[in-house]
């Protein structure tokens, strides 16, 4: 499209909402930097044009007609749990994670065990690097069509003409959109692209995957409208040194936002992890001080987990306190409680806690775990290889049940773990649900570290 039949653009802040026909790299009202970012300006339309617009008419909720057709499986059942049990017709799911965790990888193995035709643009990659992923996660289908393309009116074009089953997007910061002037991956730009998707998936029933690069805070980069305009938005976590991945839900019109899916990273592809729990724990040492089994949950799926904890003597004159994969504010509340109320002095200590396996733990049943692992690496004092432990524990040192326990307690005899220390009201309602399991009920944090340590 020539320059002169673009669209017109303004230069709008962000943060106040002044406009300016021309870029600046202050705004002059709030004084902010950075903050102008080129938006379309539509045109007014005729009032005769107007008038004989269609407009959509009110009906009732009971006449409104529910979705059709179902859910499309990506082959992938992992993939199908963190959507909601797998792709809606016209959805728009955002994909996001650091470089090299997989993203590109989990999409190009779904397309090529999707019941149809996938588009896949690549915007980044050339055709012959796809091929090279490709052979070497073993996938030789031609139903996964290749366009290396950053024209997103090219991209529509296409796909409008070959109305695959799903559309690739790879990745939304290197395609633009020719109404606009601006250079890809600026905020106008992905803003403009992503409504452009957006309208293209809603009108043609095609459901459209969108990979996003993220910033160093680990969020999607560019605007935050453009989580806010997709229908999906699912994150690849994982640690670098770990081969572990998990897929996390933060956001799903269609579905639950606690499911995650775990895979393992292999060198054909990304692996399903069928059973976490028992893969989390497969080396696990025993007998060690510092070293308890946390019973999770996430979504659905209970989770059991390696907890670990390390109390040194203070070797500066300030005690440090550091956790992967636990919040460290709750950690901070929970060590102060254990001061307060249990009388462990953790003052003259550095404490260093870590989640085994690269996930994190976000739910406060894994409160009564932390504080275990921190004794027990304290006293030098194992607790018992065949416990696990769950409960949420209150600045007065009260142990508070959880939801979810019989599946937890399930989870937990299904690899063969024996004793359980847990909250006083979910024992009461797990006594003719024990799964054969030694359940011990506490009240407080005292009568916890009594129970594993006495």
């Amino acid at each position: 499209m020539a320059k002169s039949e673009r669209a017109k653009s303004v230069y709008r802040c962000q943060a106040c909402g002044f406009e300016s026909p021309k870029w600046l790299g202050r705004c002059p009202d709030c004084g902010q930097w950075n903050s102008l970012a080129e938006e379309l300006e539509a045109p007014k339309p005729a009032l005769s044009k107007r008038a004989s617009s269609v407009f959509s008419a009110p009906e009732p909720l009971s006449q409104v007609q529910g979705m059709d057709g179902g859910r499309t499986s990506t082959g992938i059942p992992e993939f199908d749990r963190v959507l909601g049990g797998g792709l809606v017709a016209g959805s728009v799911v955002l994909v996001g994670g650091d470089p090299g965790i997989g993203k590109s990888t989990i999409l190009l193995q779904a397309a090529s065990k999707m019941p149809g035709m996938t588009l896949y643009v690549s915007a980044e990659e050339s055709s012959f690097q796809i091929k090279t992923r490709a052979d070497r996660l073993g996938i030789y289908q031609d139903s996964i069509m290749v366009l290396p393309e950053i024209s997103l009116e090219h991209v529509l074009m296409e796909a409008k003409r070959s109305n695959p089953l799903a559309l690739v997007i790879d990745s939304i910061q290197t395609v633009f959109t020719e109404e606009l002037g601006s250079a890809p991956g600026s905020v106008g730009q992905v803003r403009e692209s992503a409504a452009k998707l957006m309208r293209f998936a809603k009108s043609t029933g095609t459901p459209v995957f969108i990979v996003g690069h993220v910033t160093k805070e680990g969020t999607i980069a560019g605007p935050r409208v453009l989580e806010h305009i997709v229908d999906t938005v699912l994150y690849f976590e994982g640690q670098r040194g770990h081969s572990f991945r998990v897929l996390r839900a933060v956001k799903n019109r269609f579905g639950s936002t606690n499911e995650i899916g775990v895979f393992e990273m292999t060198d054909s592809g990304l692996n399903e992890i069928a059973n976490p729990s028992e893969l989390f724990l497969s080396e696990r040492p025993l007998n060690v001080s510092g070293s308890v089994v946390a019973a999770c949950m996430e979504g659905t799926r209970p989770l059991l987990v390696e907890l670990q904890a390390l109390v040194t003597p203070v070797t500066f004159s300030v005690s440090r306190r550091s956790s992967l994969g636990l919040d460290s504010q709750r950690v901070n509340l929970i060590l102060a409680v254990l001061e307060k109320v249990a009388g462990v002095h953790l003052a003259a200590t550095d404490v260093f806690l870590n989640v085994v396996g690269g996930l994190k733990l976000e739910e406060p049943a894994a409160d009564l775990a932390i504080a275990a692992a921190v004794v027990s690496s304290l006293r030098e004092k194992p607790v018992p290889s065949d416990t696990f432990i769950f409960g949420e524990t209150g600045l007065s040192g009260e142990v508070r049940s959880v939801n979810h326990a019989e599946a937890r307690v399930r989870e937990a005899s299904k690899i063969g773990l024996k004793n359980a220390v847990i909250p006083w009201g979910n024992c009461a309602k797990l006594k003719d649900k024990s799964c054969g399991l030694r359940i011990t009920g506490v009240r407080n944090i005292d009568e916890a570290i009594e129970a594993l340590f006495a």
